[in-house]
């Protein structure tokens, strides 16, 4: 397999009120309710609420839960429409993420969702609050969406275009969704990368086409 593509997960678990489930190993304990990006030994991949639209199955690989969900049912949450923006976390100020440094509902936000035939789509971008990155999702056709993480220096989407089909994705290959995020093709080979993220990868075809 080629890798061909990665994005930002979600909150540290101390802020993400979730869980965290992978290859066999309960990392943190998985929440009713929780917003759940879920990656099924098929390659499948989808997001839905825990218990309700995804559950735990022989199949499941991984399970990244991050809030609650931001839209269900092909439209934003009740939680995604409200006033209270700092539901969805705590942000960093207009110039400065500094603790001391008010927070601002308009700022750099990711999310995840799944659309009707099981696509599945990414969306981020700068001064958005939460009702607007769950609009970004509907109108991308998600049915179902979740936050991922938040704040200038976290949320980056890259691919890479190895110049031969069987050749390695490397930062020199890659490229930014979008250029003016922090982040770039080369933050998930660094050492120093702590955040969790998720990868998607290409099989080779076999002999014959098949």
């Amino acid at each position: 397999m080629s890798l061909v593509a990665t994005f930002n997960g979600g909150f540290k678990m101390a802020d993400a009120h979730g869980g965290y489930y992978t290859e066999g190993r309960v990392i943190d304990p998985l929440v009713r309710g929780a917003a759940s990006l879920v990656i099924y030994a098929s390659r499948r991949i989808t997001v839905g609420a825990w218990g309700t639209d995804v559950r735990m199955a022989p199949d499941v690989v991984a399970v990244r839960q991050n809030l609650v969900p931001l839209v269900a049912d092909g439209l934003p949450t009740a939680l995604a429409t409200g006033s209270d923006w700092k539901a969805w976390g705590s942000t960093c100020g207009a110039s400065s993420c500094a603790a001391s440094v008010p927070g601002i509902e308009h700022q750099w936000r990711s999310g995840a969702g799944v659309t009707a035939d099981g696509a599945l789509v990414y969306v981020v971008g700068p001064r958005l609050d939460p009702l607007q990155l769950a609009q970004l999702l509907v109108r991308a056709g998600a049915v179902r969406g979740m936050q991922l993480d938040i704040n200038p220096a976290w949320p980056v989407f890259a691919s890479y275009a190895p110049a031969s089909p069987r050749g390695l994705a490397a930062p020199r290959n890659g490229s930014k969704l979008l250029a003016t995020t922090k982040q770039g093709p080369w933050t998930f080979f660094e050492p120093w990368w702590a955040r969790d993220f998720v990868t998607m990868s290409a099989r080779a075809a076999m002999p014959g086409g098949s």
